[in-house]
């Protein structure tokens, strides 16, 4: 999922001014191809890291939060950074101890081909998808 070695993983926002480290190994790396991930990356998917939530600290700035509905009922909470509006993380009931850190936010490089694509039922038709990649039509299961 990322091409270093290099521990804690550490990321932030376009501007600088909210920088993070995340000192576990990430659990999954997402392409999703909701329309609201597409929206939020202004692409044909987004991209989110999976990490324990207990693994992610702030180490600069404060970030601001918007909050949404999910497709499956709970709030999913949007963390961007104030000056530049950068979107960096997601949290949400549903998943208490994960975060969605998003991929590009990451200093590390992250390994795209990696990624396990999902609510590729929305996806855009001309957005391919590598030969060989795990996905899933809707929210998988775990």
């Amino acid at each position: 999922m990322i091409e270093s070695d290099e521990r804690p993983l550490t990321g932030g926002c376009q501007c600088g001014a909210v920088r993070y480290e995340i000192s576990a190994e990430p659990l999954n790396l997402y392409a999703c191809h909701c329309g609201e991930c597409r929206k939020q990356s202004g692409s044909s998917f987004g991209m989110s890291l999976i990490v324990p939530r207990a693994a992610f600290k702030l180490t600069a700035g404060e970030p601001k939060c918007w909050s949404r509905p999910s497709a499956q009922g709970s709030n999913v909470d949007c963390w961007f950074c104030p000056e530049c509006g950068s979107r960096l993380y997601h949290a949400s009931s549903s998943w208490p101890d994960e975060l969605s850190v998003k991929a590009g936010t990451v200093d590390q490089p992250v390994e795209a081909a990696a990624a396990i694509h999902i609510w590729t039922a929305y996806g855009l038709p001309s957005t391919p998808i590598p030969m060989g990649a795990t996905t899933f039509p809707f929210e998988p299961d775990s």
